[in-house]
């Protein structure tokens, strides 16, 4: 009853019961990004994260990438410091008992006084389903399930696109992570990310800015920014045409809109040419200009993830409790490409995701005001009709009629119902 085909109840964003059930039965069942292979590189090398409320630990062991619950099987103490770094050993900080990098239980002080046997099956707990698309790091808590590749399904292309964009396929996590919380709910930002018809709204002062800026010539630092704004500010027109597209698993993602000569060192440019030499080499002529021509913008790989595979930008969302919610944002650097497309990949994260950016503000600010008029009793749907009734079925996806349909909202609450309704 909360979830109808063009309207869904304001409790899915305002009940604390709810969020709840959704840690439970999303959170808990479904595929979630936890990182990139490159953050875990060397044996030892780990970083921690969250899986809904349940703090984890990538390392890689010897071998594998390995993920364990933060928690001491003896009273409950994460063992290991939030950030990321390199270790033999896992050690509690409350009475020493000291874990391998797989998680096995390795050192007990006093242990003579424990009964005989009474350690042999404690250790860090595992996260039953670990695997990796593209070096993508992704795992569920669900000890059963469908594989990664049928989750994502037609998903997938966007991480090929992140990936065949680098020569060689190397990418890397570089340059830091952007943190920022917000009050509000982690659906608000999902539903953001995919929205065409709201930047001209949301960013209009810094639209307005930008239109009285030098016109960009591709040097500057803040040329990324002027051009970023202004594209904020396109006509209706040219939104109505992006394609938007939504998938059974409430995936999304936003193309046809963003190419390479608009925001970043593009055609013509010097720098984007050597990128094109050097990507050529790796893959042929063909090949090459197959992957430049893909224009795909926003990427939401529900239920915790947006990505932008042209600027080499990955943004996880953890939810704290049904109004407050904290992302990371991730930069990442083509290994094989020309220093200054790596250089751009800062200036648009500084731009777009940073927590002093232009954008991030603008989108914060509605979100928390999303959040306190969805708290309120007096109306109870949110509306989510644009473009209902016009979606257009597409092999494994679901197209919008135009670039402004809420067709990826729509989707993302049957996804958001289907995981609710398992028991």
């Amino acid at each position: 009853m909360l979830v109808q085909p063009d309207r869904v109840h304001r409790a899915l964003y305002s009940d604390p019961a709810i969020f709840d059930l959704e840690m439970d039965r999303i959170f808990g069942r479904a595929w979630l990004v936890l990182g990139h292979e490159s953050q875990v590189r060397a044996p030892g090398d780990y970083f921690t994260t969250r899986m809904g409320r349940e703090p984890v630990v990538v390392v890689r062991d010897e071998q594998h990438i390995k993920i364990l619950i933060n928690r001491c099987a003896h009273r409950g103490s994460m063992v290991c410091a939030e950030g990321r770094g390199n270790v033999e050993r896992f050690v509690c900080p409350y009475h020493g008992w000291s874990y391998d990098r797989g998680g096995e239980l390795k050192a007990v002080p006093f242990s003579q006084n424990y009964e005989p046997g009474a350690l042999d099956r404690l250790r860090l707990r595992p996260v039953p389903r670990v695997a990796l698309y593209r070096g993508f790091i992704f795992a569920s808590l669900a000890e059963k399930g469908e594989s990664l590749e049928e989750f994502l399904g037609a998903a997938r292309a966007s991480f090929d696109d992140f990936v065949d964009r680098a020569p060689g396929g190397e990418l890397e996590v570089a340059g830091g992570v952007f943190r920022h919380t917000y009050n509000g709910n982690w659906k608000l930002m999902l539903e953001n990310h995919l929205d065409g018809a709201h930047p001209a709204w949301v960013h209009a002062s810094s639209v307005a800015v930008a239109r009285n800026a030098p016109d960009p010539d591709g040097e500057r630092y803040s040329d990324i920014a002027v051009r970023q704004m202004r594209q904020n500010g396109a006509p209706d027109a040219v939104w109505e045409a992006t394609g938007i597209w939504t998938t059974p698993r409430g995936h999304g993602y936003m193309g046809d809109y963003h190419d390479d000569d608009r925001l970043v060192a593009g055609m013509g440019n010097p720098v984007f040419d050597e990128y094109r030499k050097i990507l050529i080499g790796k893959v042929g002529e063909r090949e090459a200009d197959r992957i430049l021509r893909i224009t795909l913008w926003n990427t939401i790989v529900y239920p915790n993830c947006s990505f932008m595979s042209q600027f080499r930008q990955l943004r996880i969302i953890h939810p704290l409790a049904v109004d407050r919610s904290v992302v990371h944002t991730y930069s990442f650097r083509m290994k094989h490409a020309p220093e200054r497309m790596f250089r751009d990949t800062v200036a648009f994260a500084n731009v777009v995701n940073g927590t002093a950016s232009w954008v991030l503000t603008d989108d914060l600010e509605v979100y928390e005001r999303l959040q306190r008029g969805l708290s309120s009793g007096a109306v109870e749907w949110v509306y989510i009709g644009r473009g209902h009734g016009h979606d257009v079925p597409e092999k494994e996806a679901v197209r919008g009629k135009t670039g402004t349909s809420e067709v990826y909202v729509r989707g993302q609450m049957r996804a958001w119902l289907d995981y609710m309704s398992q028991r």
